[in-house]
């Protein structure tokens, strides 16, 4: 990276560009493995299959799954997703902030499917993750709603998030509750660690947003062992 302008682009989405070479390669893994769109390639590699998680105790599954995509298509868009919200927000929330909250909401949407889910279904893919990202970004537009470009952000991210979920529910095979727990997770995350410059929320609303991420948790995680036993 000689180019200083590589460079500093670089530095800046550090993780959005290392999130981006994991997926490309986890890609290439399931392809010489056998194919993205085979059952039995996705589980080998960790894909979220919800009687895995609860029977056989495979609860790294929840955390895998985001790096797996089903199709090339799939992989695109989110890359493509990944890439546009990440040169807003990593800049942000810091390279830290950033990464704990696309992987922890990338966790949180996969326990809205072990919760919801269909039990015969196996899914995978970053959007769990980046519904997160939209959730960030609507946290962080409500808290800066006096800021004009802040604003505009949340807005629009509010809107994508909307146009997505709208859309996945028309459509079977799409992983619809992983997005909104997802979406969920990313933005009470987001107000419980803050950001790096922009105005971040007040203590209390920050310990109701822990609270509300703990009953999260346990809430899926019930729900998920109701609907598989």
């Amino acid at each position: 990276m000689n180019n200083p302008r590589i460079r500093k682009y670089y530095k800046t989405n550090a993780m959005t560009n290392t999130i981006f070479v994991v997926l490309v390669a986890m890609f290439a893994l399931e392809t010489f493995n056998g194919g993205s769109e085979d059952s039995a390639v996705l589980f080998k590699l960790g894909a979220q299959f919800n009687p895995a998680v609860i029977i056989l105790g495979q609860w790294w599954r929840l955390f895998t799954a985001q790096f797996l995509h089903i199709g090339l298509l799939h992989l695109v868009v989110n890359c493509v997703t990944l890439f546009y919200m990440g040169q807003y927000l990593e800049p942000m929330l810091g390279h830290v902030r950033f990464l704990i909250i696309y992987l922890l909401a990338g966790v949180g949407g996969n326990l809205m499917t072990l919760a919801f889910g269909s039990d015969n279904a196996i899914s995978a893919g970053a959007s769990t993750a980046l519904f997160g990202l939209f959730g960030a970004m609507i946290a962080l537009g409500i808290a800066n709603r006096t800021h004009e470009g802040m604003a505009y952000l949340g807005r629009q991210s509010f809107v994508l998030a909307v146009i997505n979920l709208l859309f996945d529910i028309n459509v079977p095979q799409i992983d619809t509750w992983g997005h909104v727990g997802g979406l969920i997770a990313g933005f009470l995350l987001t107000i419980i660690l803050g950001d790096q410059n922009l105005r971040g929320y007040k203590r209390p609303i920050k310990i109701l947003a822990a609270l509300a991420l703990i009953a999260f948790i346990l809430a899926t995680l019930r729900m998920g062992f109701i609907i598989s036993e």
